[in-house]
């Protein structure tokens, strides 16, 4: 498989291409924005990738999801997705958990796994009841880094997306419900939580309107900051 990542290692480096291949990744949502970023991963040389979504292909996914095809309707993202990242790299490790994540859900199956046992944690989770307890619980496991991506939707500009630490993010909707939340909850991250999100103010739109131009942006993004990192 070397030369089908050759380009990638040109830029990144040998060490760096190692890490991939022995970093392992857990990612919280396939939607507009996950998929897009599993996609990068794989691509890039990752080949530990474990994918959670409960979710099933639907008509309006096919506008901005990377699974979403008039023939994959009615099917599990994860399993879609599964299929056509291992096209990408038939060697790749890849576990697709077809399963939502909701509040208090580690320790149970499908959960029943600690968060420890991998090296990030990606959350592209747009409850913000689950998406804030992933993110207290990945904080609080020992050697995890997470990264967090904010609300996609509503928005057309793809170059005004950029990141930021969760507590610090202005204008971003979901970032104060998720801020809002844990104030009510009494807890807080005891770390820094880098985000992906938009400064381009939300759109008003009678439904979450939204644009494969900005989802994959954010999800490439998500995948941007664990190269950096590595880096």
């Amino acid at each position: 498989m070397d030369d089908f990542f050759s380009r990638s290692e040109a830029l990144l480096g040998a060490e760096v291409m190692e890490a991939l291949r022995t970093k392992r990744v857990i990612l919280f949502g396939v939607g507009g924005v996950g998929s897009w970023c599993a996609e990068s991963l794989i691509r890039t040389g990752l080949t530990h990738l474990t994918l959670v979504d409960g979710d099933a292909v639907q008509p309006s996914n096919v506008n901005r999801q990377l699974p979403a095809t008039r023939s994959t309707i009615g099917r599990p993202k994860v399993e879609v997705l599964k299929e056509r990242l291992l096209t990408i790299n038939p060697e790749a490790e890849i576990e697709a958990i077809n399963a939502m994540y909701r509040p208090n859900d580690l320790g149970e199956a499908p959960f029943n796994f600690p968060l420890s046992t991998f090296n990030y944690v990606i959350d592209a989770i747009d409850d913000v009841a689950a998406k804030t307890d992933l993110i207290l619980n990945a904080t609080r496991a020992r050697g995890v880094k997470v990264f967090s991506s904010m609300g996609a939707a509503l928005r057309f500009d793809p170059t005004q997306v950029t990141t930021g630490e969760l507590m610090s993010i202005k204008g971003d909707a979901l970032a104060r419900a998720v801020r809002a939340r844990m104030k009510k909850l009494g807890v807080h991250p005891n770390k820094k939580i880098r985000c992906v999100y938009s400064t381009e103010q939300a759109q008003r739109c009678e439904t979450r309107g939204s644009l494969m131009q900005v989802t994959a942006v954010f999800g490439c993004t998500l995948t941007s900051l664990i190269i950096r990192d590595l880096l």
